[in-house]
């Protein structure tokens, strides 16, 4: 279930689809034909022109498409990505232009994005904005958790004669012994229309964890993620690894000897940690800390778990990272050599963080269901990492886990999609970084 079904049927004009496809394509061809200074004169031909209607229709439909695809994701401002969106579909169109050597009218392509553009900030930054979402609450249960989430009005029936009409839905506590009179209330609403969920559906769609306390088919939907697009994304990986390993392999080589120089020691780090079905092996990164006498002529066996337990986090402001180190994690150039690990088939470039030995060994006594998440590859980065960041104490990591299992659980191309473009964000900022 997404944010935008809270809606239901009363979302406003503005929101449905085909009012926005109708007024995405009159900014996109309408508008810059009725502008242009040649408009109704032979200088334009109609080859030209038809060129740059239809590349102008599908550079504004994918991007529409696109945007509302990826909004149902929780956490996703689709204002924050309307221009890159509109300058990708609109670059694709050009460059099939381009490359079918066919003419068009720079001005009726260079006016469809400014209108284009216009029109999707218009939605998303203004209607959107100031869209308030009211929910009738059934009581009963546990959906006094709903309280706790912002963003939405949240109010609780008081009498099953309440009329339901000013709301955008229904939820409840669908396990609960409910009386008799709101079950009555809950199957009204449902025949009158308005959208039903139970309480987890719109905990898990607005707030983007899923909790799961047995690992049923009601709680997952399935146990397995798609094998298809596992299958997919490895081959997807594993090419845009190969490509970046020969971009990048002479900005790695130099950042490896600028850490020699810096501080004894090797210029890569390599650990061993827990990966794809449960498999060990080890992941490479580019080596951020002082390196201890003990690391480097002890018998890793010889630790105790508490000191490995120590050598596995990554405390804040940790004195151990080297001042080369804190500019390789902010920026996350210290992970580039685990694109060795995707041509490997160990990782992918997104999915749950692959946690060390005995971190993870430590984890598994403590939460429940904590080896679920070994299901997909491990990933450079992934929902989890872009919503929360690093974190090592219990707590946080059982918060860390409903993330991982919502990945799971959405496991799809478009999910990876939103990953990237947040993930973009979170490399520019350093948000998260140790």
């Amino acid at each position: 279930m997404s944010t935008r079904k809270l809606h239901g049927g009363r979302r406003r004009t503005l929101l449905r689809i085909r009012y926005q496809l109708l007024g995405a394509i009159f900014s996109a061809i309408v508008l810059p034909y009725l502008l242009s200074p040649t408009m109704g004169s032979e200088g334009l031909q109609a080859a030209t022109l038809s060129n740059s209607i239809i590349a102008s229709f599908f550079a504004v439909t994918i991007a529409l498409y696109f945007l509302r695809r990826v909004s149902i994701y929780p956490g996703f401002n689709e204002g924050l990505y309307v221009f890159p969106t509109l300058t990708a579909t609109y670059g694709m169109a050009i460059l099939v232009l381009f490359a079918f050597r066919l003419d068009y009218s720079r001005f009726h392509v260079v006016a469809s994005f400014c209108a284009s553009l216009f029109w999707f900030l218009f939605i998303f930054l203004v209607v959107r904005r100031n869209e308030v979402y009211r929910m009738a609450v059934v009581p009963g249960g546990a959906v006094g958790t709903l309280m706790r989430i912002p963003k939405v009005e949240w109010v609780e029936l008081v009498d099953a004669d309440q009329p339901l009409e000013e709301f955008y839905g229904l939820t409840a506590d669908l396990r609960a012994n409910l009386t008799n009179e709101w079950e009555r209330v809950i199957a009204s609403a449902a025949l009158g229309g308005l959208p039903v969920f139970h309480f987890r559906q719109v905990t898990e769609a607005l707030t983007g964890r899923t909790e799961i306390e047995h690992l049923s088919e009601n709680t997952l939907g399935s146990i397995n993620p798609n094998q298809a697009y596992i299958k997919i994304k490895q081959v997807l990986d594993w090419v845009a690894a190969a490509v970046g390993l020969v971009v990048l392999g002479p900005l790695i080589a130099v950042l490896a000897v600028a850490i020699r120089l810096e501080t004894t020691g090797p210029a890569f780090f390599k650990q061993e940690r827990i990966g794809y079905r449960g498999k060990t092996f080890n992941v490479y990164k580019l080596r951020t800390m002082r390196v201890r006498t003990e690391d480097v002529s002890g018998p890793s066996g010889a630790k105790d778990v508490v000191d490995r337990l120590k050598d596995a986090m990554t405390l804040e402001a940790d004195p151990r990272v080297t001042r080369l180190g804190r500019f390789l994690r902010r920026s996350r150039i210290d992970e580039l050599p685990q694109l060795i690990n995707i041509l490997r088939g160990e990782m992918s470039w997104i999915g749950p963080r692959p946690e060390a030995i005995a971190l993870s060994k430590w984890y598994e006594k403590e939460l429940p269901f904590y080896v679920y998440r070994h299901i997909v590859r491990p990933g450079i980065t992934g929902w989890a990492q872009i919503n929360q960041g690093h974190v090592v104490e219990k707590d946080a990591v059982l918060e860390k886990l409903h993330y991982d299992f919502y990945y799971i659980k959405n496991f799809s191309y478009w999910l990876d999609v939103i990953i990237i473009l947040k993930t973009f964000k979170t490399v520019l900022t350093g948000a998260g970084s140790r």
